[in-house]
């Protein structure tokens, strides 16, 4: 059965100060049941998925499980430049352990709901991009009623049908029968697809369920004008935006530690400005990233990368 625990307060460590200049010193390591309500303050809060099953079943390199800690330890040392008033937590972890992948998707999306109904704001930290079932219907249990937008930075549909069971190839086809099933609409937009991560018949599923897709050749900082144009369009249809960064979507110049790399990704700077228009709306709700795997990272490359597009999606909530 899958577990909930707290995280140590050991694993953040960094350059000191006495003023909070580094986020390990701002960082408070809590239990979800702990936090309480408070309109007077922002409050944001990292959730570990301690997950790398669903990257098993999906043929992939095992090692995401251990993606979390990995990432912590990047942010730690990076500088704090959050208000006084802005509270900022670890709420621990939601670990996989033996048994179904769907009892871990399920207890994810308790806490992740327990978190934005206590006000916190949650970033994920993964575990395999099955998470992304988990984070969605967090949201909606939260959030009965509001219209979901999910946007995920990705190569990857991961629209795969999970007829013979969920993995990390399967969560947002699931989200889409989920919608179907109870009458409500599908909003999904893809930014950073390539064709030489996706075969055919996904391409058609993606076309049949009517994603909104831009492929990597023109997911490019170049074409920047455009791209937040296609976002502010998908935003203005919905109430709350989810937001999803699969690692495996950069380069593995960028981002060799994940569980399916490959040279021909996108570059950092064009999913920094894209997070700049997405916070900007007022309807960011959450965010998770997906797919770190430090066995295979260079240099930490790979969590930093992730701890770098943490640093500045918190700073600009």
């Amino acid at each position: 059965m899958p577990k909930y625990k707290p995280t140590k307060a050991n694993i953040y460590s960094g350059r000191a100060s006495d003023q909070e200049l580094y986020l390990h010193e701002k960082i408070s390591c809590a239990n979800i049941s702990d936090l309480s309500t408070n309109t007077d303050t922002k409050s944001i809060a990292l959730l570990g998925y301690e997950c790398d099953e669903g990257v098993k079943l999906n043929l992939g390199r095992p090692g995401a499980v251990n993606g979390p800690d990995a990432i912590r330890k990047q942010l730690a040392k990076l500088p704090n430049h959050l208000t006084t008033k802005t509270h900022f937590y670890d709420a621990g972890n939601v670990r996989h352990g033996k048994g179904k992948l769907g009892d871990t998707q399920a207890l994810l999306s308790e806490k992740v709901s327990e978190l934005l109904k206590a006000g916190v704001f949650p970033i994920v930290l993964g575990g395999g991009h099955d998470m992304a079932y988990g984070t969605y219907n967090g949201i909606k249990m939260a959030k009965d009623g509001a219209t979901i937008g999910i946007i995920n930075f990705d190569a990857h549909f991961d629209l795969r049908s999970n007829i013979n069971g969920s993995n990390s190839g399967t969560p947002f086809y699931q989200i889409a029968e989920d919608c179907k099933a109870n009458n409500l609409p599908f909003h999904y937009l893809c930014m950073g697809i390539r064709q030489d991560a996706n075969d055919s018949s996904l391409f058609q599923t993606a076309k049949n369920l009517e994603v909104i897709y831009i492929q990597r050749d023109t997911f490019r900082i170049e074409f920047h004008n455009e791209i937040n144009a296609w976002i502010n369009a998908f935003i203005k249809n919905v109430d709350l935006v989810y937001v999803t960064i699969d690692l495996d979507g950069f380069s593995s110049a960028y981002a060799p530690g994940v569980s399916a790399p490959s040279p021909m990704g996108f570059t950092p700077d064009v999913v920094l400005e894209s997070l700049k228009t997405i916070t900007h709306s007022g309807k960011l709700a959450a965010v998770d990233i997906a797919e770190m795997n430090p066995i295979y990272d260079v240099d930490n490359q790979t969590a930093r990368l992730a701890a770098s597009l943490i640093h500045g999606i918190i700073h600009a909530h």
